[in-house]
Parts: structure tokens; sequence; C-alpha cells
């Protein structure tokens, strides 16, 4: 992070990979968004191969654009923002979004009238506004269990993933919750001077639920626990804030390359696993935990494989339909 004094509001950091046309219209959304509060935007561009960093440099020049020479990941792609935030707050945003008027305004206000939050989730909606689970608990073994195996396509229904999901409310008023997603991370820059920033183990996928899990172990200041008194708690709090919405399109950058990212997945819930819940888990199970990953992902990857080839023979088939009709 930048020494000194904050000189505006909010920093927006926006990693950019590959999406040109996304990141021009979550840019415009961003300068079009009518807000009452001063923020700089920054995009960290991972060694995009469209014209994504010409689009920024013509059509935004208001915008600082860092240019990584290779794709570093999630993670430390964002990370390399911090030096040059100079906001009190900093919103981590994906490209593939787009910002609904005054809601950077909605979430600085809560933020400034919460000095013991430390993370805001916005609510997020699909392209069809329909609600996007964004904001969860944190992942358990039952949860993993009855949403990443065969026991989820079993019983799709079951309590076990819907609690992980809080689908137990209807996502419309505020709520502490235990993660919020990295598409659209609110944190303020006490906090990130405090943990630092996304851990760069990750590098793609769990590592904002390893930022709010750090967020929520952390021991709140001295200072804001006095000023705040007996009811304060002892740790930073996550809150998820439905006032602020943000339309996420969601994988419009992880679609282009499903396997590695298949593989990127499975791998970051084993670091989360083995930094967070290893140490607790039964030593007769520990064994289980990451074959039952790497099965998974295997089997994910297989299904990819299966379904590259159904669409490639469908379309080596059509021709040859059209052919015989015409005999």
């Amino acid at each position: 992070m930048t020494s000194g004094e904050a000189v505006c509001d909010l920093s927006v950091i926006i990693l950019n990979w590959n999406t040109c046309e996304l990141l021009q219209a979550c840019l415009q959304s961003l300068f079009e968004s009518s807000e009452t509060v001063s923020f700089e935007v920054i995009v960290v561009d991972n060694a995009s191969e469209d014209e994504s960093r010409e689009m920024v440099t013509q059509h935004f020049p208001q915008v600082r654009l860092l240019v990584n020479p290779r794709n570093v990941g999630f993670g430390a792609g964002n990370n390399a923002a911090l030096p040059y935030a100079r906001g009190r707050y900093l919103l981590f945003l994906n490209s593939d979004t787009l910002v609904t008027k005054g809601s950077l305004s909605a979430l600085v206000r809560f933020a400034d009238e919460h000095p013991d939050i430390g993370i805001v989730g916005p609510k997020l909606l699909n392209a069809d506004g329909s609600l996007q689970y964004s904001c969860r608990r944190y992942p358990n073994l039952a949860a993993g269990l009855f949403r990443n195996t065969l026991l989820g396509r079993l019983f799709p229904n079951n309590r076990f993933a819907a609690d992980y999901l809080m689908k137990d409310w209807d996502h419309a008023s505020v709520r502490d919750v235990d993660w919020v997603s990295g598409a659209a991370l609110f944190i303020r820059r006490e906090l990130v001077e405090q943990i630092g920033g996304f851990d760069e183990d990750f590098y793609m996928y769990c590592e904002d639920v390893d930022l709010c899990w750090r967020a929520t172990h952390a021991p709140l200041p001295d200072r804001l626990r006095n000023a705040l008194g007996k009811g304060a708690q002892a740790h930073w709090r996550v809150v998820y804030f439905p006032e602020a919405v943000i339309y996420h399109y969601i994988g419009k950058s992880s679609d282009k390359v499903p396997t590695r990212m298949t593989y990127e997945f499975h791998r970051s819930q084993y670091i989360f696993y083995k930094k967070h819940y290893r140490a607790s888990t039964p030593i007769w199970l520990r064994p289980l935990i990451p074959v039952g990953i790497m099965l998974r992902a295997l089997g994910t990857m297989l299904k990819f494989r299966r379904d590259y080839w159904i669409r490639k023979l469908r379309g080596a088939e059509k021709p040859r339909r059209r052919k015989g009709s015409s005999s």
C-alpha cells in the first residue's frame, strides 16, 4: 500500500485477462454511476492477448493501467495494484461486472457508519437479474461432500449445500456472513494494511474465502474496540450489503480454459483445507481429503473431454446428414 494519508474515498481495482469488451462495459458503468464519493480506477492486465490495453489507453485515460508480463493469477494480479492504491477503501472488481448507479457511494457510506466492518460484499445479480449466491458460510466437510461429490448429484437439494450457500434467507437484508465473493469485494484500507492482500499461493479460486477468513480472525485495533465499547466484537466483521448492486457475468474469463481452471479450483480447495482445516481434521481422515479432491477434479476434467468430443462429433455429422438428404 502507498504510505501516507489516503487521497480519495475509494480505489477500484480491476483485474483483466482477455475480456476487452466486458472490461470496457465495466469501466463505462463505473464512470456513469453518478457517485457522490471520490474514486480512482486501477486496471491490472494479466498479459492479455486481445485489445484490452489499447482500449483502456484510448477510451479511459483517467484509469491507471498496470501490465503484468505474464498471467500471474487472481491474487497476485490484484495485489500488484496495492502499492498504487490511494483510497480509504478498496473494491476488488471483476472485469465481467457492471456497477449500478450509486452503489459505490452506498458502500462507502455504509462502511463509514460501521467502523468495525472490514469487508463488505454487495448484492450480485446474474445477467438476467436473478440472484447470485455471492455470500456463503465457511466450507466444512459435510458441505464439501454434498456439493463436490456424487452425493451432491444424488441429493441436489440437500441441506448441507443449502446451508453453505445460505439459501435459508432471501438476501434482501444486511447480514454478517463468513465470506463474500471476490468478484466484488469491498475492503477497508486499514484491514489490508493489517493482514495483507490476497494469498498468492492461490492462483485462482478460494483466495476470497481465505482473505475473509483472515479478516474474521484478525483482532480489531484497540482504538476501535475502546471506541465501540463493551459490545464490540473482538475481530473484524464481514457483511453482506444488498443496497449496493452489481451485475456479474460469471465465468467470462475462466471459461476460456476450463481444464486449467478445474485444476486450479481443486488445487485451491486443497490449499485452503491444508492452511485452515488440516490441523483440526482427525488423523485417519487427513489422507482421504486430498484423494477426494483429486478424484473430483479428475471426474470434472473427463466430463469436459467427453462433452468436447460429443460436440465435435455432432458438428461432423451435420454436413453428412445434409448431403444424404439431397441425394
